[in-house]
């Protein structure tokens, strides 16, 4: 036999080997290698949507907490300004009713930083971060064939 022959036919026997028929070993090893996948994918799914349930427990608690708290510093505004109208009517002594509107002015300004609490809280109960996992991943434009 001649180089070129013999080159000819280590190559042939390389090639063979390279591309060998899958085997029911090697499908069975695939199918359990992406149900494993798939059981971890949903887990972790499951995991998301658990860690956004607390999330949003706690967020609503402090929602609930900010607005009780923003009902008592309303009601005690109102109560402070009926106190300074009283107190103007009676004595028509500025000073006095000048500490009363002091009063019911840091009330309100509590009352606005609670509300603003709730507005920022109100963000952690619509899940966002389990709908972005459960939408369907988009190609990028211009890739692909468009229909």
């Amino acid at each position: 036999m001649n180089a070129n022959a013999k080159n000819e036919a280590i190559e042939q026997q390389t090639s063979s080997r390279a591309c060998p028929p899958p085997s029911e070993t090697a499908i069975l090893e695939d199918t359990q290698s992406l149900w494993h996948e798939l059981h971890g994918l949903a887990y972790d799914r499951l995991r998301l949507a658990t860690l956004e349930t607390q999330r949003a427990g706690q967020s609503l608690v402090t929602m609930i907490i900010s607005g009780v708290m923003i009902s008592l510093s309303l009601s005690s505004a109102w109560l402070g300004v009926m106190a300074a109208v009283v107190v103007e009517l009676i004595e028509k002594e500025v000073t006095l009713s000048s500490a009363i509107l002091l009063a019911v002015v840091v009330n309100l300004l509590i009352a606005l930083i609670l509300f603003n609490v709730i507005r920022l809280k109100t963000r952690d109960l619509g899940f966002p971060a389990t709908l972005r996992s459960l939408q369907p991943r988009h190609k990028p434009s211009g890739q692909g064939v468009e229909s």
